[in-house]
């Protein structure tokens, strides 16, 4: 039974500080101050890197508390592993689907096929320290990666998986000693708030960093830098958007909600994100606005996370279509085989580089230097565009990440569908609070 309070709904914000709409116009003013004043764009590129900073200060704080709070309160320890292997279940789907999609695509447009580009003409320097780093991912590596030094080192390092480590096993402890961490777990929750708290104040400094970010990739890369290779962009951005409202549109069909309605439930963050060029950026409002929306705590505690690093959607559609796209314009062929290969390839080093900076870029050298007859050195081909399609790469991501989070909540019987039609049909949070059997309280 749900115990529902009510209060006098605040009155509505007036447009011009709602964020989503102080967001979209920095982006427009960020857009216009690098495409006018080229120079100036690239002298704010440190507003975009100082938010996504103070923003991922926060992230290990969050997932810390979160996964904590939330496992402590569940007594039945089996329904983490449960939710954990639902939520692994639906990202290894969705990721070849995602991976097969980019595959298909190539495949049928064949965008790369009239460059007629000659390896031995590129310039392979701009691409050497990417091919550098993807060549320190590996499986056992990144496996190992995982162990943090200490108990308490994720939490200085802001490493998400491995605070995620920390955390289930903080939670599943205090879980097994049960009533007498009671005293601890309040302290726990009241400092999640706080650090809720914190985040809401940052949010106020999104619009900034947006502003500085688009701004500096105007300026740096130019527009007119899309033209000789529009194909390759416009055909990655079309495939992620078949990707969201077809395949994860059927998804949530499927699992009962809208897809539409969840992107504008989220239309804030994916402002930001689209600013950013950082999924990061949005980490921790989408926690918050995922417990808002009746997910319970710790399905939103384990899927989010755990989703920013093996539920890759973007980053998977993206790494295989450029990579056919750069055999293609190189006039290398890749056999049925060689595709496979690719496939397998990339789904393992998908999980390889998560984390690292620039992950997208980094994953496709990867993938690229174990096939013996892909062109390593055509990655140099599209260098100058991988931020265009880095937007796309962290919206489709961040929207893939949502969904799952809405669906494994459904299917673990971890959701409160009013709740979710209260947060779809606008309705501001902190009107309502609803508390869970379980304990977890939820805000909408």
């Amino acid at each position: 039974m749900l115990v529902a309070s009510t209060a006098v709904p605040a009155a509505p914000q007036p447009l011009w500080r709602q964020l989503y709409v102080q967001v979209l116009v920095a982006i427009v003013l960020g857009s216009l101050v690098g495409f006018l004043w080229p120079h100036v764009g690239e002298s704010l590129k440190p507003l975009g890197d100082g938010f996504i900073a103070i923003v991922k200060m926060v992230i290990a704080p969050v997932i810390f508390l979160t996964v904590i709070t939330g496992i402590a309160r569940m007594r039945d320890l089996s329904s983490v592993g449960r939710v954990a292997l639902k939520a692994f279940v639906y990202f290894i789907v969705l990721s070849t689907l995602a991976l097969i999609l980019g595959l298909i695509v190539a495949n049928v447009l064949q965008v790369g096929a009239t460059m007629h580009v000659d390896p031995a003409t590129l310039d392979t320097a701009s691409v050497a320290q990417y091919s550098a780093q993807a060549h320190d991912q590996s499986i056992i590596g990144f496996i190992l990666h995982i162990i943090p030094t200490t108990l308490l080192s994720p939490l200085g390092s802001g490493d998400i998986l491995q605070v995620l480590l920390v955390a289930i096993l903080f939670g599943v402890s205090l879980a097994l000693i049960g009533d007498d961490a009671a005293p601890l777990l309040r302290v726990l929750e009241s400092a999640g708030l706080a650090v809720f708290k914190i985040v809401h104040i940052l949010m106020r400094l999104a619009p900034l960093g947006a502003f500085g970010a688009i701004a500096f990739t105007i300026g740096k890369y130019g527009i007119a830098s899309l033209a000789s290779l529009a194909a390759l962009v416009g055909t990655f951005y079309a495939t992620s958007l078949f990707f969201v409202l077809v395949i994860l549109g059927l998804v949530a069909r499927l699992t009962g909600f809208s897809i539409l309605a969840l992107i504008r439930y989220l239309k804030a963050e994916l402002l930001l994100v689209l600013g950013t060029s950082s999924s990061e950026a949005a980490l921790p409002s989408l926690i918050e606005k995922m417990e808002h929306a009746g997910c319970a705590k710790q399905v939103v505690g384990l899927v989010v996370p755990t989703g920013y690093s093996f539920n890759l959607d973007g980053t998977n559609i993206y790494m295989t279509l450029a990579a056919l796209f750069i055999a293609q314009a190189t006039g290398t062929h890749l056999s049925f085989g060689d595709q496979m290969l690719l496939l397998a390839v990339a789904m393992l080093s998908s999980k390889g580089a998560a984390g690292v900076t620039g992950a997208g870029f980094i994953t496709l050298a990867a993938t690229l230097s174990v096939l013996p007859s892909a062109p390593v050195a055509g990655m140099a081909l599209i260098l100058g565009v991988d931020r265009f399609m880095s937007e796309c790469r962290s919206l489709t991501n961040f929207i893939g990440n949502a969904v799952a989070t809405v669906v494994v909540a459904k299917w673990d019987g971890a959701f409160d569908e009013a709740l979710f039609e209260r947060a779809m049909a606008g309705a501001p949070a902190g009107i309502v609070e609803v508390e869970h059997q379980d304990g977890l309280a939820a805000r909408a």
